[in-house]
């Protein structure tokens, strides 16, 4: 299967798609090179890592963008654009492709484009190797890699605790997620159970009118199928239906598969899982820096 064109290989189809001197709306784009490039519906639809925009539709906008930028299309009304004298030009010529090595033919997108890339970048070297990814992508990828390498950090501080604290930090998240109970109530019955398979009890609503054991195993080894039957026993032992079982490692595809034949519920969080949760609830970690990124609001320039 194909992968998803980089914003640079959409720049030529998409001024070819508007060398009809027809106006266009963005939406009419989008279904054209959707087409062009026989994208399926999985393609059209997958979302950028934060899930507030798909990546396809990210694309298209930044080509869009560079275009205009370089003046070989022009808006006309809201979410409208045409071709211009320049674009029709560029047609003409036949280029094999367009990309911002190219663009850079024309000196006001030139001065535009020095304005405001980022100093520091290698821009010279991603445009030689038509660089597929926007700044959102871009940005995005780089949160994902920061968020990785943290949470890969805060296992490896976990994994040198003592198991009580280990046990008392599940607790404590599970709290943040808006389970019931108070830090206080939750922690007086870690390791008090005196049921072999049970490190701590939480209420599931503020009224706590349903309870959840919890197993929390500091391990490095896989969690195999027993340990979790082990886990289902202890909770039958205690009349319990609902339990989480979680682990700084992770489980085996036959734990993972497991289902109880009673009505005991399961869940299972693995080190993964665990360590973003915690980050995702700010337990343990701090904002270090944070950026707001903005778009242009269309409806405040639409005048009545």
């Amino acid at each position: 299967m194909k992968e998803i064109p980089g914003f640079q290989k959409l720049m030529l189809p998409l001024l070819k798609f508007a060398s009809d001197k027809k106006e266009h709306s963005t939406n009419e784009a989008l279904e054209y090179l959707a087409s062009e490039f026989k994208l399926t519906e999985d393609q059209k639809n997958e979302m950028l890592p934060s899930g507030n925009q798909k990546i396809f539709s990210n694309r298209v906008f930044w080509a869009k963008s560079y275009l205009k930028m370089a003046k070989l299309i022009e808006t006309t009304t809201k979410g409208v654009f045409k071709i211009t004298e320049r674009g029709l030009q560029t047609i003409n010529k036949k280029p094999d492709e367009l990309n911002i090595k190219y663009l850079k033919i024309f000196p006001d997108f030139l001065e535009l484009y020095q304005s405001w890339k980022p100093s520091n970048s290698n821009t010279d070297k991603e445009e030689e190797r038509q660089l597929p990814q926007t700044p959102e992508e871009l940005l995005e990828n780089s949160y994902q890699d920061i968020r990785k390498s943290l949470a890969q950090e805060l296992l490896s501080k976990i994994k040198l605790c003592s198991p009580l604290f280990f046990e008392k930090l599940v607790v404590e998240l599970l709290v943040k997620m808006g389970y019931g109970g108070s830090r206080s109530d939750a922690g007086k019955a870690i390791g008090k159970s005196g049921d072999e398979g049970i490190d701590g009890i939480i209420k599931e609503d503020k009224l706590g009118l349903d309870i959840i054991y919890i197993q929390a195993k500091r391990w490095e080894n896989v969690v195999g199928r027993p340990e979790i039957q082990k886990f289902v026993g202890a909770l039958a032992g205690q009349g319990a239906k609902k339990g989480i079982f979680i682990t700084t490692s992770r489980f085996s595809n036959e734990a993972k598969d497991y289902i109880p034949r009673n009505e005991t519920k399961i869940v299972l969080i693995d080190g993964d899982q665990l360590a973003n949760l915690i980050i995702d609830h700010n337990l343990g970690v701090s904002t270090q820096v944070s950026y707001e990124i903005k778009k242009i609001d269309q409806d405040y320039f639409e005048e009545e």
